[in-house]
């Protein structure tokens, strides 16, 4: 009989690729959630998004690598792909930010990663989502809860409104 600690290991590691790995890293926005986010924004720019889940009219494709463009001037909404190129658009979107612009973005809510400790937590606004999302057309929720977070510098903290 194998020891209670070895199979609650097992478990755990099955638990977890379950949870942290998809055969898909691009989940569409739940457009609710945006209509929000756009009435509170007002957003000019979608650096991650397909020619079908566009969100605004300027927009770059995965081809077009939103990553390597300039942002100057743009109010970025970012649902970046749920893959290893997540730290780069969470560090592009906080530069951003830096910089003067405002940058929203959906992320999982993963306050244990270096991610969340070195650009976010004291760095931007964190909105925590109740529930779990439904993205796109997917059949269930999201196996993980998801935050809002806003990047922008100190001299733009007041909410950047459409109408302003």
């Amino acid at each position: 009989m194998e020891p209670l600690i070895v199979l609650v290991s097992e478990e755990i590691k099955v638990l977890n690729k379950a949870l942290f790995k998809s055969d898909r890293e691009d989940w569409e926005t739940p457009k609710h959630l945006f209509d929000s986010l756009n009435r509170e924004f007002g957003f000019t720019l979608d650096p991650c998004a397909t020619n079908e889940t566009a969100l605004c009219a300027k927009y770059y494709t995965p081809s077009e690598n939103g990553l390597t463009r300039d942002w100057t001037g743009e109010v970025v909404f970012c649902n970046p792909p749920y893959g290893r190129t997540q730290n780069a658009w969470v560090r592009k979107c906080s530069e951003h930010g830096a910089k003067g612009g405002v940058a929203v973005m959906l992320l999982p809510a993963r306050t244990d990663t270096a991610r969340f400790h070195d650009f976010i937590l004291g760095k931007a606004e964190i909105r925590f989502l109740r529930g779990r999302l439904k993205f796109g057309k997917a059949a269930y929720p999201a196996p993980f809860p998801s935050m809002v977070v806003v990047f922008r510098s100190e001299q733009n903290t007041q909410p950047h409104r459409r109408d302003q």
